[in-house]
């Protein structure tokens, strides 16, 4: 009987070796598992702390006359755009914007129509403000007549120089010209604009022109423009943004037979032609993000408004080289 059972325990056994060999064989690979990245979190802009919308506060600027419609511009864009906050800017002149910025401490931005002195920057300095120059555009000095002037259209230097010292009459710079007493409206001596036509016709030396007869300043750009107006025999100075609010009752002169444009400002042709400015420190920046809010808006947005105003763009550049100064300021990377 056993043997009779042994034939088949052996064949179950076989069959059962076989079916776990089968079971052995290699099984087919699985796809590889691919990792993904997980989604990560947006990176927080870090200039969206200096979007108008997200500042408030006070913001403080005085300076030049000149600047001073280009700022508030600049003021009205930042207001529009979401700026809640309170600016001041007051038109005093660069000089004495420079007094307050720098002797005082009172303001956080200073308008300049020309660069800084050593002897301001000493000032900040002593108070512990550190200047930081940002160009923001280019004015042409205006040398305006009334309309009603027919007969100057052009004059030299040196015309220019002797219209505004030592000649008496229009007669004296050239005999064609009416023996009528030359009337002089000019900036105020805290005005860029007075310092920067003294450096550049009177190798700055203010006596001559503050000798002159018939002499009128003021602070006021707008009080030139009344008195050039008042008389054919009246001229006068002031940025090209107060001529072109004008040029329907006003005559611009050109210069050693060049006139104020775009072109010749930006290239130097035009010999009254300089840089606007507006300074701050790191410190105020800082201190006062709105400060550094409005600065980056004007600098970075001053191109679309400038021409409008009456002035012309500064190269790109100087706005560059701003703005770099701006992020250095601030404490992040461009």
């Amino acid at each position: 009987m056993r043997k009779h059972l042994f034939v088949p325990l052996f064949a179950i056994l076989i069959t059962s070796l076989v079916l776990a060999a089968c079971s052995a064989s290699p099984v087919a690979t699985e796809e590889p598992v691919v990792m993904t990245e997980q989604p990560t979190e947006a990176l927080p802009d870090p200039l969206a702390g200096y979007l108008p919308e997200n500042t408030s506060g006070e913001i403080i600027t005085a300076g030049s006359s000149t600047v001073f419609p280009l700022s508030e511009r600049m003021m009205q864009r930042f207001e529009e755009e979401g700026f809640t906050g309170a600016i001041t800017i007051d038109s005093i002149g660069s000089g004495a914007g420079f007094e307050r910025f720098c002797v005082n401490g009172e303001t956080d931005i200073a308008n300049a129509s020309r660069a800084i002195k050593d002897s301001e920057v000493e000032s900040c300095q002593s108070i512990g403000r550190e200047p930081i120059e940002f160009r923001v555009g280019t004015d042409a000095l205006a040398i305006v007549v009334s309309r009603a002037n027919d007969f100057a259209t052009d004059v030299t230097r040196l015309e220019l120089a002797a219209i505004f010292s030592t000649a008496e009459t229009w007669s004296d710079v050239r005999p064609e010209w009416p023996a009528e007493p030359i009337l002089r409206f000019i900036p105020g001596t805290d005005s860029g604009t007075f310092d920067y036509f003294v450096e550049e016709i009177f190798d700055e030396d203010e006596a001559p022109i503050l000798s002159a007869s018939n002499l009128q300043l003021s602070e006021d750009d707008n009080v030139l423009v009344q008195g050039v107006l008042g008389s054919p025999y009246a001229i006068g100075f002031f940025g090209f943004a107060y001529y072109q609010e004008n040029a329907g009752a006003l005559n611009v002169l050109a210069i050693d037979g060049v006139a104020p444009t775009a072109e010749t400002a930006e290239s130097g042709e035009y010999p009254l032609a300089r840089p606007l400015f507006i300074y701050s420190t790191a410190q105020i920046m800082q201190e006062k993000p709105q400060v550094a809010a409005f600065i980056y808006f004007y600098l970075t947005n001053v191109n679309y408004e400038i021409v409008d105003v009456g002035y012309f763009p500064a190269s790109q550049e100087a706005l560059e080289a701003a703005v770099d100064a701006w992020y250095a300021a601030v404490g992040l990377q461009p």
